[in-house]
């Protein structure tokens, strides 16, 4: 649909809404501080609608503007994936394209093992959600609590999993070796 066919539809739009409401013209004026015969030529659509009239009559009809101009509605936004369980941890895609970066948000239940480290080609990036993860870097061995993060080399022998204490969420994002996620945090205040 074209720009101009957006813009003609409008005015119809207008009228059916203000008569709906049961509000006339005069009612209209003086909740938007618009003149009469501007709201009138809006309707009938000799005067093209512009931000400064659609936005007080938004408001007086108590709907967004989307609604005034027609906007097409916008898909659903929600990631539906389905969860994946592996070795007793369950994952949930967040990304849907092969190869590239993945995203995963996992749930790690509350057990105590036995870290075996691993290698492997990549860089990976955690976010605890919430919970305690035990990383297991090299000659490191760390726990991450919520709202805390951790990147490294998937080169680096490693191992993530429950510290015992309690199940653990936390996010996941893999990628080839070479992509790097960072993150910007402002300093805390103190």
């Amino acid at each position: 649909m074209s720009t101009d066919d957006v813009l003609a539809d409008v005015g119809p739009r207008l009228r059916r809404m203000r008569k709906e409401r049961e509000v006339t013209l005069a009612g209209l004026s003086e909740a938007t501080g618009i003149s009469v015969s501007t709201l009138s030529r809006l309707e009938s659509g000799l005067r093209k609608p512009s931000l400064e009239l659609l936005l007080p009559i938004a408001r007086a009809h108590q709907v967004p503007l989307d609604e005034l101009v027609g906007a097409p509605p916008v898909g659903d936004p929600r990631v539906r994936s389905k969860p994946i369980v592996r070795f007793g941890r369950t994952h949930w895609p967040l990304t849907r394209q092969p190869g590239g970066l993945q995203a995963f948000k996992v749930l790690e239940p509350q057990r105590r093992q036995e870290p075996d480290p691993r290698t492997h080609e990549g860089y990976e990036w955690l976010y605890v959600l919430s919970g305690r993860l035990r990383l297991v870097l090299g000659e490191h061995d760390v726990v991450l609590a919520a709202g805390e993060a951790a990147e490294f080399d998937t080169r680096v022998p490693h191992w993530f999993g429950s510290t015992g204490e309690g199940p653990v969420e936390f996010l996941s994002l893999f990628g080839p070796q070479g992509e790097r996620m960072h993150v910007r945090a402002r300093p805390s205040r103190s």
